[in-house]
């Protein structure tokens, strides 16, 4: 008797970056890791989207189109390359228009997807129904998904399979286009028995030959015993990632399955273990000096508990660690278990995840429920869609009272198409405005990025990756900045900051372009410094130094 054919998809080079370095990876570093993955026979591969796209406009300075180009370049025509997507939020962390959602998918194709696994936080199917017929409409695979996690103990009345089947219900009975189904777990919080349950649902409630899958991570140390629930439940395809980008908060290795599976009747992409330890010796010598955080490789029994995602564990643990506050994350993790509890049981993943731990992170900083966070205030009130459950109403109060909104059962797409920064012809007068060429790709990129995206297209982007000197064995931020034509660092001398500015060259032959003193800051009597509780970007100065401001006046907003 044959084997099962089960299909594989590499994440190393979409959620395992996220999972493991927050998304900063770069392009050239990775490309032999990915020939590398194609001569040991993978062909499925995750290779953009999700936070990994705003990542490279944001930390590394490179172009996501340009990323996926090459990347179909080097991984072949035949490959099925994929890509995730967030429902009405596509790869934004905001609802999108119309108008976004349809560029979205266009733009994606253009750039070699092959199949858009999309996905809704909050599992309102209504979120899924215009951004699935327009990936179907240009031409590629829809994998339509049903988001799972456990709750944390002590809760009830959602993520249970009777909860799942209904979701799965909701998607058929919309007439919503697919062609597979993925159960996806951001956090890997789900039983192995709950696994099991609601795949065996799926596969009989599914018409036959329908392609299912499962998508978990390793962070609550159960990713495996999952997947051989859902292998002996009927599964047709699982997630796994190559080292040093695999376990911890990302996928299990695939090296760890096909040794688990050994003896069984599955036969896990036709992919043999040899050729698999051939790549992930090149894989770890292409990220060989990446800064590995710590948090990042370790398996926390407390996950559970909060719900954290892996891909969002190490973004917000990394910019805490930027901060000096990273001893401040297990009072973030402890406080998320109330704020997902009283929040109406949104699946902790992008974007909810952040909404969850903004809101964790503010009633750590300020007490307990003193500043509803923007995101998870907006979710609460029913701006991103229907929650699976109705969340708290003294917290409903709080975030209408603070947000100064009142709760909506509107739409989230038809909300989107009423605010004008939101359309097309919003952004292309920006572009305009900026002298920037107006394409589809810099219409997305602004749309998507914001005022991160128009710094990239001018030219202003910094990079931001840790790397490790291998010679004197310590962290080395901004590596690519090191290196470019011309180079900005601010100096102290005797007590007064400079900022310098020099050219690229050695010894005689460099060439000091500008020096500038940096203003001090002004204070009177009435006057006290305010620090940001996270690192964030200044875009915009509305008043002087020593003007005098009142209360409201100014407003700090946090986008991971």
């Amino acid at each position: 008797m044959a084997k099962k054919y089960i299909d594989i998809m590499d994440t190393t080079f979409r959620d395992g970056f996220q999972s493991i370095f927050g998304g900063r990876a770069l392009m050239d570093d990775f490309m032999p890791a990915v020939a590398a993955a194609r001569e040991a026979g993978i062909t499925h591969f995750e290779f953009g989207g999700g936070a990994r796209f705003q990542a490279l406009f944001f930390y590394l300075n490179e172009n996501a189109f340009d990323m996926m180009d090459k990347f179909r370049e080097v991984a072949g025509a035949e490959a099925n390359l994929q890509t995730l997507a967030r429902g009405v939020n596509t790869v934004m962390l905001d609802t999108g228009s119309r108008e976004l959602i349809d560029l979205h998918a266009k733009m994606f194709k253009k750039h070699g997807t092959t199949t858009i696994r999309n996905f809704d936080a909050l599992n309102d199917v209504e979120n899924l129904k215009y951004s699935g017929e327009r990936i179907v409409h240009h031409g590629l695979k829809h994998e339509a998904v049903v988001t799972m996690m456990d709750l944390p103990p002590g809760c009830s009345g959602a993520h249970d399979v009777a909860f799942y089947e209904k979701t799965l219900r909701d998607i058929l009975d919309a007439g919503i286009p697919y062609d597979s189904i993925c159960f996806k777990d951001a956090s890997g919080t789900s039983n192995p028995q709950k696994v099991y349950e609601t795949i065996k649902m799926a596969k009989k409630l599914l018409p036959e030959g329908v392609h299912v899958r499962l998508h978990t991570h390793e962070t609550a140390g159960v990713s495996v015993a999952c997947y051989l629930a859902a292998l002996e439940a009927g599964i047709d395809g699982i997630d796994l990632a190559a080292s040093p980008v695999s376990g911890g908060t990302a996928q299990p290795d695939i090296l760890t399955l096909l040794h688990a599976t050994k003896g069984k009747d599955y036969d896990l992409g036709g992919l043999e273990l040899e050729k698999i330890l051939t790549y992930e010796e090149v894989l770890k010598d292409c990220l060989s000096n990446y800064f590995m955080p710590p948090e990042a490789t370790q398996v926390s029994p407390l996950i559970p508990f909060s719900p954290m995602p892996g891909g969002a564990l190490t973004a917000n643990t990394q910019m805490m660690r930027d901060n000096k506050i990273l001893y401040k994350f297990p009072e973030v993790i402890k406080a998320m278990r109330e704020v997902v509890e009283k929040g109406g049981y949104g699946t902790s993943v992008t974007p909810v995840s952040q909404f969850y731990f903004q809101q964790a992170f503010n009633n750590v900083m300020f007490g307990p429920w003193k500043k509803i966070a923007e995101g998870y205030g907006k979710m609460v009130l029913g701006y991103f869609g229907h929650t699976p459950s109705t969340p708290d109403s003294e917290i409903i109060a709080l975030a209408s009272e603070q947000l100064n909104l009142s709760p909506t059962s509107e739409n989230a797409v038809d909300i989107a198409d009423k605010d004008e920064t939101k359309s097309l012809q919003h952004v292309r007068d920006i572009l305009k405005k900026e002298n920037i060429e107006i394409s589809d790709e810099n219409i997305f990129i602004a749309a998507s990025c914001k005022e991160k995206g128009i710094a990239f297209l001018k030219g202003e982007a910094k990079v931001n990756v840790r790397k490790i000197d291998r010679n004197t064995n310590k962290k080395e931020e901004n590596t690519k900045v090191a290196t470019a034509g011309n180079g900005e660092y601010t100096v102290v001398v005797n007590g007064q900051k400079y900022n310098v500015q020099v050219s690229e060259g050695l010894d005689a032959s460099v060439e000091i372009k500008s020096v500038a003193p940096v203003a001090t800051s002004k204070q009177n009597s009435s006057g006290f410094e305010v620090k940001a509780t996270l690192p964030g970007s200044v875009f915009n100065m509305v008043t002087s130094i020593g003007q005098n401001v009142k209360k409201a006046m100014y407003y700090l907003f946090w986008k991971p």
